[in-house]
């Protein structure tokens, strides 16, 4: 659970900036949008096997 502290004299907007922030650190949208729909096995590693090949790609 992430969890943000407002001060006193904070202003909301720059809060929900800090939030928004933490939240894509801890990359919670990202397996929130994984989570949306079921994804089968076979589905799950064929995306794994994709993106490690990119990432060997990548780093030649």
């Amino acid at each position: 659970m992430v969890r943000i502290e407002v001060g006193a004299n904070e202003p909301l907007e720059r809060a929900l900036k800090r939030l928004k922030k933490k939240i894509e650190r801890e990359g919670i949208m990202k397996t929130l949008k994984a989570r949306k729909h079921y994804e089968k096995p076979c589905q799950k590693r064929r995306r794994k096997q994709r993106a490690a090949k990119s990432s060997v790609k990548k780093r030649k």
